[in-house]
């Protein structure tokens, strides 16, 4: 690796301790979020577990840029840790190719990165926010996201096209679940009421497609670890709402054990 591969991630974090002094409204968001919701009561962890946090998502974002040249085809299988990944949700992501699947998670650990390396095992949809500058979307899609990875715009919804893609391609449709929505459930995440999408819960109940519900977090340079129980998946005459409350539920779970990769510092909660 080279020195800047090799330091991606500290680089990105450094930056970020640089500024962390300066946003004086995101760190007391991040530290009522975490102290609301459970994570500590005590506000000198809060402000420890807040600026850990704030550091990681640049951190992480750094290094999931030169994962396309530090992870390939012949060792992606030693850059992930399954030790904490239930059996089931392990062999549903890299050794059942034939069934399309869901991925719920969150803004918590390394999605990007993760969407990167998974693509070796299968290929992936990710309903995610596109740049709108068009030359940085396809520098991301050129330097980024080199896999078979196909990055749907949120705004535009799942479209037949899309469906379609996912069936005929046995894809991982990835979700990040806990984006504020003002359509959504008003159900409870982390303990708090929270708006939240039910677009994951639908999907399967539509089409009796299992669900692999958590995280991959950062464990040391380049290595990431499964945090998440069993797949889900649900009945045709499933309740969408008891539904969504227990994805949102096993994403808490991960959350709660590895807090200092989650991001405190957005506005989920608006409703409590």
């Amino acid at each position: 690796m080279t020195f800047i591969q090799r330091h991606a991630y500290g680089i990105g974090a450094g930056f970020a301790a640089l500024l962390w002094p300066f946003f004086f409204r995101r760190r007391r968001l991040s530290m009522e979020n975490i102290m609301k919701c459970g994570i500590t009561d005590d506000p000198k962890e809060a402000k420890r577990i807040a600026k850990k946090a704030w550091c990681h998502l640049p951190g992480h974002i750094c290094e999931a840029l030169c994962v396309p040249n530090v992870i390939g085809r012949d060792n992606w299988r030693e850059h992930l840790d399954f030790s904490e990944g239930h059996p089931d949700a392990v062999k549903l992501l890299l050794d059942t190719p034939d069934t399309p699947i869901i991925i719920a998670s969150a803004h918590h650990g390394v999605w990007e990165a993760a969407t990167n390396v998974l693509s070796f095992a299968r290929p992936m949809i990710a309903i995610a926010r596109t740049m709108n500058n068009k030359f940085v979307a396809d520098w991301m899609k050129k330097h980024h996201f080199r896999g078979p990875v196909t990055v749907i715009d949120k705004n535009h919804g799942f479209t037949p096209e899309v469906f379609r893609q996912w069936a005929d391609e046995r894809a991982a449709m990835t979700i990040l679940m806990d984006q504020h929505t003002s359509k959504g459930l008003k159900l409870r995440f982390l303990g708090r009421p929270a708006k939240t999408f039910t677009s994951v819960a639908r999907l399967a109940i539509r089409y009796g497609r299992p669900i692999v519900v958590g995280s991959f977090v950062r464990v040391a340079p380049y290595r990431y670890r499964l945090v998440g129980g069993a797949p889900v998946v649900f009945g045709k005459g499933t309740d969408l709402a008891e539904a969504t409350q227990l994805l949102n539920d096993r994403l808490a779970e991960a959350i709660r054990r590895y807090p200092e990769q989650y991001l405190w510092a957005h506005r989920r909660w608006r409703d409590d």
